[in-house]
């Protein structure tokens, strides 16, 4: 029996599993405790960031590594690895050149005389935040600086957490240098976002701060926001499907695990018109779940119980529909048609069509960008890019001719907005350029 039901433009949705907890309810209040070292690596610099990576890190060592440190760690990864890397930076840097492709400078000529323009220009220093704790995240490294790198940073300067006693995990430091990182820094949590936007250990101040990262690092790019661009706010991975009859369960319900492992409090959705499907897909997710390396298991089992849900609907417009409400960051289709999904769904990080894609081919190697809008942000916003790495800023030039018109109509507006030095900036142009004609620049306010 369905849990709850919603209406969806006054169709009913059937819930055959409903979350118990939401991310915002299950949130942890750490602004304080965030803003409170933001403040102490600000007024201490370098030694104090240093004393929080010892406390927090566990972490002793050199803190940027040397070009030596990054050809030893480089040595210890294995032939085959590099291999892999090597093709996920390919399919990274060709996806992202191809983006940068869609930006051009550009110019027009507004009014005869008057041209205006745009100019797309990369940022000089980017700080990429590479998770390193429990997991060692190889392709956030991977696409971070290569997606930077693509864009055209001067600098781009990664921070990981090291283990305690050992450093960064080499892959990762073999990842960063291969795709063009400037500097590698052992150093994660706070104290590195600290560090990359205040230009400690060597580093410029960063223009932009990327990368995923725990609780704590997305409060301290929420808070230094606007002091610093950064990629997005960012809350638990999230992930839908859509699936229908066609869906192999034992394909979907693997996916729903793969996703839920992230963490304890990564919602994921299924939405579906076949109720044999949710009914097998329920079966099969607890017993993928067991079966899972203890690692593993416990983040999937805490997930599953209380962030899932299962949605029964009556066709695939309300499935669409409910994609869309839930704007989540990974939408996967394992359902017929998919060109009709490509056209149809409008709110989602990134989408996967067919059950020959997966979200972890994205997370890890298939090129597009795997850092997405989490917590419906994807209804306003869309991943990482090399757009984020960029300016698009605009200019202008004009003949005395040109000028005129444009000076008579900003001289009016302004003093009808009560701006009279912004109209005198007109008034003076047209004094010295029309020293002989006569214009109205007071107008009317009919």
């Amino acid at each position: 029996m369905p849990i709850e039901n919603a209406n969806v433009q006054n169709t009913k949705v059937q819930y055959l599993k409903k979350a118990n907890k939401t991310a915002s309810s299950d949130a942890v209040s750490v602004t304080e405790t965030v803003q409170n070292i933001l403040n102490d690596i600000e007024q201490g610099g370098e030694d104090t960031a240093r004393d929080y990576a010892q406390k927090f890190d566990k972490y002793t060592g050199n803190i940027n590594l040397t070009e030596a440190e990054i050809a030893r760690a480089s040595e210890q990864v294995p032939t085959q690895l590099k291999k892999d890397i090597a093709f996920a930076y390919s399919n990274v840097k060709k996806f992202a050149e191809t983006q940068k492709s869609t930006m051009q400078d550009v110019q027009c000529e507004i009014i005869d005389g008057l041209v205006a323009g745009q100019k797309c220009l990369p940022m000089q220093a980017a700080g990429c935040y590479v998770p390193g704790g429990r997991y060692s995240h190889i392709a956030s490294a991977i696409m971070t600086v290569t997606t930077a790198k693509v864009a055209g940073c001067e600098n781009i300067a990664i921070c990981s957490p090291p283990r305690p006693d050992i450093g960064i995990a080499p892959a990762i430091i073999y990842a960063a240098h291969l795709c063009g990182a400037n500097q590698i820094l052992a150093i994660g949590g706070v104290q590195a976002v600290a560090a990359m936007a205040f230009g400690l250990f060597g580093m410029p101040k960063a223009n932009i701060l990327v990368g995923p990262g725990n609780q704590f690092v997305a409060e301290a790019k929420r808070i230094l926001f606007g002091r610093v661009g950064i990629d997005m706010f960012a809350g638990p991975t999230d992930s839908l499907i859509l699936a229908d009859k066609t869906a192999d369960p034992m394909i979907v319900a693997a996916d729903l695990v793969g996703q839920a492992e992230h963490g304890y409090n990564s919602p994921v959705w299924l939405v579906t018109d076949d109720s044999h499907l949710a009914e097998r897909v329920m079966q099969l997710v607890p017993e993928l779940i067991d079966d899972l390396p203890e690692i593993n298991r416990d983040n999937a089992r805490k997930a599953w119980a209380d962030y899932a849900e299962i949605m029964l609907c009556d066709n695939r417009e309300i499935m669409a529909q409910m994609a869309d409400e839930y704007a989540p960051e990974h939408l996967s289709v394992q359902a017929q048609d998919t060109d009709w999904w490509l056209g149809r769904l409008k709110c989602y990080g990134s989408l996967f069509l067919g059950e020959e894609t997966t979200v972890a081919f994205g997370d890890k190697a298939s090129g597009p960008n795997h850092v997405l809008p989490t917590s419906r942000a994807a209804r306003y916003t869309g991943g990482l890019s090399v757009h984020k790495f960029m300016k698009i800023v605009t200019w202008q030039r004009s003949t005395r001719e040109a000028s005129k018109s444009v000076a008579e109509a900003t001289a009016r507006i302004s003093r009808l907005e009560g701006m009279e030095a912004h109209a005198r900036t007109a008034d003076i142009r047209l004094a010295k350029y029309f020293p002989d004609e006569t214009f109205d620049l007071i107008g009317t306010q009919e």
